[in-house]
């Protein structure tokens, strides 16, 4: 499927090639609902880093998060979260433990997605007290993350690209 997406302020626009283009994943970790306001969604969508086009990439800044487990020193992470310099939109995240992969945010694809047959709703343990996460039927909880992939999941439903 082909994607476009942009930041806010139009300042950067981007386009890709996804074989997983189905938004099913809500994550509520500190890092996702920090940098990408709310439940972030990064990591549920799965596009080719060899198709991405972007203009307007003078507009990009780059923020590595910094991962804090308890009982263990802090450390920045490899992955790279893309983001307009202009309005401060959460764009994609880049990361070389699988480099031909690029995660867009859901939230800043223009192009229609297909709705989701499931919900997963990942990293419960760090949610927000306020959160009010969605539960009943078509809804899969978990307290990190599931171990299907993403690409796992999309054949499960048949929505393989």
């Amino acid at each position: 499927m082909h994607l476009e997406g942009s930041c806010h302020c139009r300042a950067v626009r981007f386009s890709l090639e996804a074989d997983s283009p189905v938004p099913f994943m809500h994550c509520h970790c500190s890092i996702c609902r920090k940098t990408a306001g709310g439940g972030g969604y990064a990591i549920n969508l799965g596009g080719d880093a060899r198709t991405l086009k972007v203009k307007g990439a003078k507009h990009l800044g780059t923020y590595h998060a910094v991962m804090r487990e308890e009982g263990k020193r802090a450390t920045r992470s490899k992955a790279e979260r893309r983001f307009c310099l202009k309005c401060g939109s959460a764009l994609w995240l880049w990361d070389p433990r699988w480099p031909e992969l690029i995660h867009p945010q859901a939230s800043a694809i223009d192009t229609p997605l297909p709705k989701p047959p499931e919900v997963v709703e990942a990293a419960l343990d760090f949610a927000a007290n306020w959160e009010d996460v969605p539960k009943g039927r078509g809804h899969r909880h978990f307290a990190r993350f599931p171990s299907e992939s993403l690409a796992e999941w999309h054949q499960r439903h048949g929505l393989e690209g």
